[in-house]
């Protein structure tokens, strides 16, 4: 069964002023559509056809040398939108709380030295990329990761990542990401995020 676009949780112009409608309707019904497109040619009569992409992604290296770049960036593209345009929602923002706020204030000290850390490594990835809070299978940790490289690569959770590639951003911020950056935390929607948290956990 052929891999399909999600539909957004809402309407292209709900996440405004944070990310504005025609960056929505681009990014989802283009970028993501085309990731989705790519991978499913990539992969159309394999045995990994239509697998769960979190698991085709973590056996990349099963794969014939040839589907392991397409999928590497395609599957990683589909794996990493979908999940971003979950840990978005209008009216977000606003601080995490229960078990996940316990664990970011043990490992970071607060969610505002959390946030400094992902806008840091969103920052500071050259190029396109993501900024990406995981669960690494003992606790949680930042990093980034170039194009759409996912941390299911390595056997990591993603339970929130920051899309930094400038189709994310640029008809609003053009080449301010810092500014994106900072304005996407009025989007988050913890909720999910703690949800993921707790699913990773077991």
């Amino acid at each position: 069964m052929p891999y399909e676009l999600p539909s957004l949780p809402y309407a292209h112009d709900a996440l405004e002023p944070a990310i504005d409608a025609q960056t929505m309707q681009i990014h989802h019904g283009k970028h993501h559509q085309a990731y989705v497109d790519n991978l499913n040619k990539a992969l159309e009569g394999t045995e990994w056809d239509g697998k769960p992409i979190e698991q085709v992604l973590g056996v990349l290296d099963a794969l014939p040398d040839d589907k392991q770049g397409p999928v590497r960036n395609n599957g990683g593209g589909h794996a990493n939108h979908s999940l971003f345009w979950q840990i978005m929602k209008p009216g977000g923002g606003g601080d995490p709380s229960g078990a996940l706020a316990d664990a970011i204030a043990a490992t970071f000290g607060d969610v505002g030295q959390l946030r400094a850390a992902l806008n840091d490594g969103g920052v500071k990835r050259f190029g396109s990329g993501w900024t990406w809070l995981v669960w690494d299978g003992t606790g949680l940790a930042v990093y980034s990761t170039p194009n759409q490289d996912s941390p299911w690569l390595q056997d990591d959770v993603p339970l929130l990542g920051i899309d930094v590639w400038e189709h994310a951003y640029y008809l609003r911020y053009q080449n301010r990401r810092p500014d994106y950056l900072a304005a996407w935390w009025d989007v988050v929607n913890w909720d999910e995020v703690a949800r993921r948290y707790d699913e990773a956990r077991g």
